[in-house]
Formats: structure tokens, sequence, C-alpha cells
């Protein structure tokens, strides 16, 4: 029976098989080459050579109609002599690749005999130039050392993404943002949610309806909602920003998104804002699972409401608290649409996250070997922030079950 139950599973093995683990495995194997989209010798993973059979062919029929259109300008018949054979060593290859196309693996043999060609042609080609008027004495150069960019060598290049990585100050600009707006909006958001879950929690008039509007703003799309504080944050008409200037917090309405200290603390408190009432509301399934039992003999025994929060309701709402808290900082920790509409990353890069560099990287430079390297730091930043959580607040919940 027990065997035959581990068939349900199967299906769910597969989804994350599929959407969870290949991503991952994907993505480091990025990171060990030079993977660039913008580069079409490197727009591939490529463990060994290769030859880009259309780029040469290209090449090679430009080499051949340029020194054809300059063949009545050369009047040496030795010159004239190696212009031929180095044209008909040309179509001889030609013929070798008619049937390919893209890019393919090439065997020593032939990739000696196109180094060899290139060699030939750039000699030829330089000494005709110093020699004759060429009417094409300005591209044929040029086109002869596409020839030579046809062998694409590999781009495998191992651990050097990840010393590059660690060497590379923006990245550990970006990690210092993310973990201090990680942190900062996490903390704001359990003492806000753990108030806002204890209020909701008490039997009043319009409990329901209470509950209901407080989730409006966890509801409202990330990007809608990161759009609407663009507006309240604006340093000319945001009344956020005017409100803030007006009680001193800071010194002009403009400063509040054009400055490093002001743009952050605008990101955290509209993740603050947004995102409390998630917090509240794995909390409230907390406080929910309490007897209130316990809060009855408490107050038999004698203890006032700060003895009782304390005494019963932290330590019985740790499991929640656990969630709540790794769910938080999981989702902050790789937060992206929110910042990237409000600041873009800025001013100065400021507010730039590990999620926001890594989208730069990889899709403004596409460059994706390297962005893959930022995104597996976040992996590895993400598993030990979950590890550290369990360790410290799950080792007492797994005791006490």
């Amino acid at each position: 029976m027990g065997f035959r139950g581990s068939f349900f599973i199967i299906p769910i093995i597969i989804l994350i098989a599929v959407f969870s683990v290949w991503p991952v495995v994907q993505s480091f194997t990025y990171t060990f080459f030079d993977y660039q989209l913008n580069d079409r010798t490197k727009a591939g993973l490529y463990l060994n050579e290769r030859f880009n059979v259309e780029l040469y062919n290209e090449s090679s029929t430009y080499v051949n109609l340029f020194l054809k259109r300059d063949m009545p300008n050369i009047t040496d018949p030795e010159d004239v002599a190696k212009v031929e054979k180095l044209l008909a060593r040309l179509d001889q290859l030609d013929k070798e690749f008619e049937d390919k196309s893209g890019v393919v693996n090439i065997n020593e043999e032939v990739k000696n005999k196109v180094e060899l060609i290139y060699e030939d042609a750039r000699e030829l080609v330089a000494a005709l130039s110093e020699k004759y008027e060429l009417q094409t004495e300005q591209n044929l150069p040029k086109i002869v050392n596409d020839i030579d960019r046809s062998m694409i060598e590999s781009n495998f290049v191992g651990l050097e993404n990840y010393k590059k990585a660690f060497q590379d100050d923006f990245v550990w600009v970006a990690l210092k943002n993310t973990l201090v707006f990680t942190f900062s909006s996490v903390a704001l958001e359990l003492v806000l949610g753990l108030g806002m879950a204890m209020i909701m929690n008490k039997s009043m008039r319009g409990q329901g309806f209470i509950r209901t509007s407080s989730l409006i703003p966890w509801a409202i799309p990330t990007a809608v909602a990161a759009l609407m504080w663009s507006y309240l944050y604006d340093g000319t008409a945001g009344i956020v920003a005017q409100m803030f200037a007006s009680i001193g917090l800071i010194n002009e309405p403009t400063d509040l998104l054009l400055t490093s200290g002001g743009a952050m603390t605008a990101a955290i408190l509209a993740d603050v804002w947004k995102t409390t009432p998630y917090m509240a509301l794995l909390l409230l399934a907390g406080l929910q699972t309490i007897p209130k039992s316990l809060y009855e003999a408490g107050a038999i025994d004698g203890a006032d409401k700060a003895q009782q929060f304390f005494r019963i309701t932290l330590p019985l709402l740790k499991p929640a608290i656990l969630v709540a808290l790794l769910f938080r900082t999981l989702d902050a920790f790789r937060v992206f649409d929110l910042i990237y509409v409000l600041t873009g990353g800025g001013p100065g890069g400021s507010t730039e996250t590990l999620s926001i560099y890594s989208y730069k990287v990889m899709f403004a430079q596409t460059n994706f070997g390297y962005g893959s390297v930022i995104v597996m730091i976040m992996f590895v930043c993400v598993a030990i922030i979950a590890t550290v959580y369990v360790k410290i607040l799950g080792a007492n919940v797994m005791e006490k079950n």
C-alpha cells in the first residue's frame, strides 16, 4: 500500500524537478562559461573549439569578390599567381562546408587549413596593399580577419566568473543594499504585523470587514503599488515627500528619492506598507491556535497583559513566527519589481539589489555567464538565511513537538 501510495507524489517530484531544480542547474552551468549573447563567438556553451560556417562563407565570398575586383591592378605575374592560388584554396574549403550551416565541430585537420588560409591571406593582403593601389584596401583586411573569427574558441572559463564576482565592488554594494533592505523591512513588518494580528484576533464588531480591508495593500500588484508610491514620493507634488519635509525628516522634498538614504528608506517604507498585512495574516493564523484557557489560567495566577504576552503568546507563536519570517525574508531578499519601478536601483546604485544588478548584467549587457554567478550568490545567501532561521527558531519548536 505504501509503495502504491508513493505514485501520488511522482507529479509533484516532476514539477519540482522541471520548475525548480532544472533552472538552478542550468544557471549553475552558465557560471562556468563566458556566455554573452551580444558576441556571436560566445553566444553558446562551447567546451571545445567550433567553426561558424555562415561567417566563414560570408567572409570567403567577400574575399573572393574583392580580390577579383582588384585583380586588374595587380601587375606582377608572381602576385597574380599567389592570388589565384589563394582563391583556389578558399573554393576548395568552401566545398567542404557546402552542406553544413550554423556552428559545427571540426577536426584538427580542417582547423589547421582554416588557420593557414587566414595567415596566408592576411600576409598576402598586407603585401598587396603596400605594393599596389587597391580599390578595397580599407575593407579587405577586415574581411580577412573575419576568417579567423570563424574559429570559435571554447568559452569555458571555469571559476573565473566567480573570481571576478568576488572582486566586483558592485556585487558587494548590491549585497549590502539587499541585506539592509531585507532585514530592515522584515523587522518592521514583524513588529507591525504582530500588532495587527493581535488586534484582528480580538472579538469586535465588524471583525470580518477589518480583516478583509487590512489585506488590500497586499492584494495590490507590486508594480502598481511601487508606481503609486513613486507619485507620493515625488519631490515636486508628492504628499509624502512634502509631509516628511514639513516635519523635518528631510531637508527638501526632492531629497527623498534623490539621496541614497532617502531612497532606501522610501523603498523600505513602501515594502512595509504592502507586505505587513501578509505578515499579520500568517501570525493571526498562529494566534488562533492558542487556547483561550491558557490566558484565563494566567490571569487567575496573577499574570498581567505583558506577562501573558511574553510567557504565553510569544512562546506558543514561535512556529508561526518562523514561517512568517522565513517566507518574508526570502521574498524580501529577492526583491526586484518594487525597487525597479520605484528607484531603478538609484541614485548612484544606492538601492541596487542583487536581483536588479543581475538583471542589468544579464539583459542589459546580455552577459548570462557572469549574471548567473550573481544569481548563484543569491541562491547561496537564501539557503544560508533559511538554514539560520530553521536552526535558531526551528530547534525549540522541534524539541517541544
